[in-house]
């Protein structure tokens, strides 16, 4: 993979891999053998700025000082001027620019001769208003006539991914390995992964021609006698797949566990297959049908199920009104809407959040006795009442009541690290609100109860579907790439999805161990051996006379 740089006639080396590969390893002796052998400008671009730092200090520095063949082409570690810096160092012929993919300013113009590029996937749409940030570094490159773009990743969303782009256009090479038993030749694919249901650790591969099952004492072997076979025609850009199946850090074993652990729900399954597998996961999230929710309607009474271990709940601030959903969580953040409050007021008065008060405030009793209170709870930021909610939630956030801001940016995690920067020194979340509606609208189609299954009471009226789902995705090309973006129905409502997003992001704040409560609560009633409590009175805060969405 490495040797593909010198290839003739080669302007762009593509690496499209799971994780546990080494794909990083890779990008730094490449940069460490033009540095040693060929020197010349040389750009590093990570996701971020603060990668780009952590990347310098952690894995550039070390390699620098332990290689004797680079030690002495770089200054001293010890000089601080201009040509080393922690994210500039000049070397002997030549010298190293490191940058991050959100930052417009470290990709400043400057001439390149050899562009890296280290999780492409991972970059942002565009840095800042300049556009795509691979594209911006490849027209660096165009003076020299010996100009290569080397980028490395795990691939994200299909016919989104850029590593999967430029992996098509590419010669597309995979690794061909024989068999053992019969010396035929083929590419490890998961599909002859076999195993006993529920045993992981009769774990084998079978032979796509022999039938032979194969274990992981043979890997060595195969992966020594294996050969790289490009499946397209060479047009200056050398492209290489290959999955986590073929790395000699990995049991097939250890993969079955992670498989059968990552498949209980829709987005841990979609990092399964591109960290594992290294290939592209297709979103089937276009658009809900509220209908189909209608009929999913239950009637549990008014109050929660015995499944229920956890609650949390989402607020979202309108300028009349507050609106509130609390939620149940079980095993496998299996859900149960358990109410929706609409909150009619003005939010600059303090009556109105007295009644949101009344609303996280309150006990909810189980079908099996059991009394349960919202462990934690989300207040949306976003409209013209921040300072209310900041001062609400500074007040509160001992009761784990927090202030969130949501940030639609593909791929941006459910929740980042809190910030205090704001005059109260509020505790405020940023949420991926894009991978937040992913998420619910992944788990929205399963259709058994399960893990990530979503409850919905009897009494529910339609527009609370309406809006749950009034939401979709659309592809449109941005910088040139397409790009997918939700976008609100015309005419629909959506705080009810907005309400949920926020209470799923309480969930992720609080962190439960969900499995492990439930079990907890299982030997609880064994070991009490009671009989199930009576029904408890209603509680005020059941009824749903509050709703009106006119």
């Amino acid at each position: 993979m490495m040797d593909a740089v010198n290839e003739v006639g080669v302007r762009e080396v593509v690496f499209m891999t799971s994780a546990q590969i080494g794909k990083t390893e890779i990008l730094n002796n490449i940069l460490g053998y033009f540095v040693h052998q060929d020197p010349a400008p040389i750009l590093f671009i990570q996701p971020t700025l603060d990668m780009a730092e952590a990347w310098s200090k952690d894995r550039l520095a070390p390699m620098i000082r332990d290689t004797d063949a680079l030690t002495g082409l770089f200054r001293d570690a010890k000089t601080r001027n201009s040509d080393n810096t922690l994210l500039h160092k000049k070397f002997t012929g030549g010298h190293l620019t490191m940058a991050g993919a959100n930052s417009p300013s470290s990709l400043a113009s400057r001439p390149i001769r050899i562009v890296l590029l280290d999780e492409e996937d991972r970059y942002p749409v565009s840095a800042g208003s300049e556009g795509d940030p691979g594209s911006l570094a490849q027209k660096r490159t165009t003076t020299f006539w010996n100009r290569l773009l080397v980028s490395a990743s795990t691939p994200t969303v299909e016919d989104e991914s850029k590593i999967e782009a430029r992996y098509q256009q590419s010669d597309q090479r995979k690794y061909y390995v024989p068999c053992p038993a019969c010396d035929a030749t083929q590419v490890l694919s998961w599909q002859q992964i076999k195993f006993e249901k529920g045993k992981p650790e009769t774990t084998c591969y079978e032979c796509e021609n022999c039938k032979e099952r194969l274990t992981d004492a043979q890997k060595p072997w195969m992966l020594t006698h294996g050969e790289w076979v490009a499946e397209a025609a060479f047009n200056g850009s050398i492209g290489f797949h290959i999955s986590e199946l073929y790395s000699p850090w990995v049991r097939w074993a250890e993969m079955v566990e992670n498989f059968l652990k990552a498949k209980r729900l829709p987005e841990t399954l979609k990092v399964w297959v591109n960290t594992s597998l290294g290939e592209t996961w297709k979103e089937a999230t276009e658009g809900i049908d509220p209908s189909g929710l209608l009929k999913r309607k239950e009637n549990w009474g008014r109050i929660a199920p015995e499944e229920v271990v956890v609650i949390t709940a989402g607020v979202d601030v309108q300028d009349d009104r507050l609106e509130a959903e609390v939620i149940g969580w079980g095993i496998g953040q299996e859900s149960w809407s358990l109410q929706y409050h609409v909150l009619h007021g003005d939010p600059a008065q303090a009556k109105l959040w007295e009644d949101l008060d009344n609303v996280l405030g309150q006990t909810i009793k189980t079908v099996d006795g059991r009394t349960l209170s919202v462990g934690a709870a989300c207040v949306d930021t976003g409209g013209h009442f921040t300072q209310k909610v900041y001062e609400y939630c500074k007040a509160r956030e001992y009761r784990r009541i927090y202030a969130i801001k949501g940030a639609s940016q593909i791929g941006k995690p459910l929740v980042s690290k809190f910030s205090k920067a704001n005059k109260l020194r509020v505790k405020l979340f940023s949420i991926g609100t894009d991978t937040a509606k992913q998420m619910i609208y992944s788990r929205l189609k399963i259709h058994q109860p399960g893990p990530g299954y979503c409850h919905f009471p009897s009494d529910y009226p339609e527009e609370y579907f309406k809006q749950l789902t009034a939401e979709r995705i659309q592809t449109k090309f941005i910088n040139g790439h397409p790009t997918r973006i939700w976008v609100l129905a015309k005419g629909r409502r959506n705080e009810a999805l907005d309400c949920r997003v926020y209470g799923l992001t309480a969930l992720h704040i609080l962190n439960p161990n969900l499995d492990a409560l439930a079990q907890d609560q299982e030997r609880e009633k064994l070991k009490q051996k009671e009989d199930q409590p009576a029904e408890p009175k209603a509680n005020e805060w059941m009824g749903y006379e509050d709703w009106n969405f006119s």
